[in-house]
């Protein structure tokens, strides 16, 4: 598809008045201030969307009868059921979520109430290797038969930005959507009523970024916008420190500024930076927990993000009730954060990048990996230590015997030998995975040098 042909193809689609998007800014300044009820905000049609969203790719699992681990329906209807009577609305899902469950799951749990109670989100997954449009229409139908539905209320292109074997980013953009003519198709059923809103979600190369916007730039006054909203990862840490973790992360102060700007809803994945945020290294909670000792850490994260005028949802993945219960009460009225506060967390998260975490958001799409890592489970255990201060490399540190012991006993209670770090082989087979762009067997040889430095030492555990 050549972009003039886009464009023109976009010119076709339905308007949206400049005054909506202009009345979307004033209500979300103002909206859902009453004690006790969920903040909502308002999409560009208008309806009320709860601030808090469902992320739905980590349900909660169990042991079926033939010993396999499966999600578990009933935790996730009592979870759904939970979270629309206490106002959320907007749940986030994927084919490729809870190994290709999720949506299926997730349909069942929310078929059981009326369809005017909740807003269903997706994603056409095409980021693993096969760009054809049969495999795309396949997967588009296949989502509203598992979700059992007849229209999808947002339907994201599903992580935009990333490059993949010899193809650059611009390329792969360009193969998933656009020459195939999936994305034509995409607009047609906009159009048509079975997308309510259209947009991606992002992570990776800026250029891409820029690229999608400025076709929504090039339309005419008064045309439908092209994105109807668009997904990016921001955090507290991210505002301004995103690009420590690597040159090409694009810091979410950035990609939240260029969205304000074009009057597009923003949606908000990864709040707590994969859970890190709301197990912060022990200076930084105490800092935390000070100001605020009724709150927890996640919270703050949470406000900061919902304090955002443009921000329309925060997603977070729940998997357990307590989750959802401590969720809830941040967003149940949201109180914004004042300057002073935002100055605190941005001081925090200068500290909190000189920490050697691995910026692992635990979103599993490294996996299975060929040779049986655990590869999520191997980051997530370093982190946890790295956290409590059990990664020390100083044997003359007087905590060192104990931090020794603590993280070689914790590895081997929370992963099997067989999933651990020293049976990768550099296969590099999840890179090109990794969201995060995370070089991950340069990872894995850091934590098994240090993890084996530990085993070397011969004083007794």
């Amino acid at each position: 598809m050549k972009r003039r042909d886009f464009i023109k193809t976009v010119g076709a689609v339905t308007a949206v008045t400049a005054a909506t998007a202009t009345a979307f800014s004033q209500e979300n300044k103002s909206s859902g201030n009453e004690t006790g009820k969920m903040t909502m905000r308002k999409d560009l049609h208008g309806e009320d969307v709860s601030l808090l969203g469902y992320g739905c790719m980590r349900w909660p699992t169990t042991i079926d009868a033939e010993g396999k681990t499966v999600i578990d329906q009933e935790q996730v209807n009592a979870l759904v059921d939970y979270a629309i009577e206490h106002g959320i609305n907007y749940f986030d899902t994927a084919p490729v979520y809870g190994q290709g469950e999720s949506e299926r799951v997730t349909g069942i749990a929310l078929s059981r109430h009326p369809r005017s109670s909740y807003k269903i989100a997706t994603k056409m997954s095409n980021h693993r290797g096969d760009w054809s449009l049969e495999s795309a229409l396949k997967m588009y139908r296949h989502s509203f038969e598992a979700l059992q539905t007849d229209y999808i209320d947002y339907y994201l292109l599903h992580s935009v930005g990333g490059s993949s074997g010899d193809f650059n980013s611009m390329e792969v953009l360009q193969k998933r959507f656009f020459d195939n003519g999936l994305l034509d198709f995409l607009l047609k059923e906009r159009e048509a009523g079975r997308i309510r809103n259209l947009g991606f979600s992002f992570h990776g190369d800026q250029q891409v970024f820029d690229h999608l916007l400025s076709l929504q730039d090039a339309q005419a006054p008064g045309e439908r916008q092209l994105w109807d909203f668009v997904q990016i990862q921001m955090n507290y840490v991210d505002w301004k420190l995103a690009h420590t973790r690597s040159e090409r992360e694009v810091n979410a102060e950035y990609l939240y500024g260029e969205l304000d700007r074009r009057n597009i809803p923003v949606v908000i994945m990864e709040p707590l930076l994969g859970g890190r945020l709301a197990n912060l290294p022990g200076v930084a909670a105490r800092q935390l927990q000070e100001r605020r000792p009724d709150k927890s850490l996640a919270s703050w994260a949470f406000r900061f993000c919902g304090t955002q005028p443009r921000v329309q949802v925060v997603l977070s993945g729940m998997t357990y009730k307590e989750h959802l219960v401590d969720n809830l009460s941040s967003f149940c009225p949201l109180e914004p954060l004042s300057e002073d506060d935002m100055q605190l967390l941005f001081k925090i998260s200068e500290d909190y990048v000189k920490y050697p975490l691995v910026p692992c958001t635990d979103c599993k799409y490294c996996m299975p990996c060929p040779y049986g890592v655990d590869i999520p489970g191997v980051f997530a255990h370093y982190n946890k230590c790295v956290n409590e201060g059990f990664v020390k490399e100083d044997r003359q540190d007087p905590a060192y015997r104990k931090a020794r012991r603590a993280y070689l006993v914790s590895l081997d209670r929370n992963l099997d030998k067989l999933r651990q770090a020293n049976h990768c082989i550099g296969c590099r087979q999840c890179v090109d995975a990794c969201p995060q762009r995370i070089g991950i067997p340069g990872q894995m040889r850091r934590i098994e040098e240090h993890t084996e430095q530990l085993k070397r030492d011969l004083s007794p555990l």
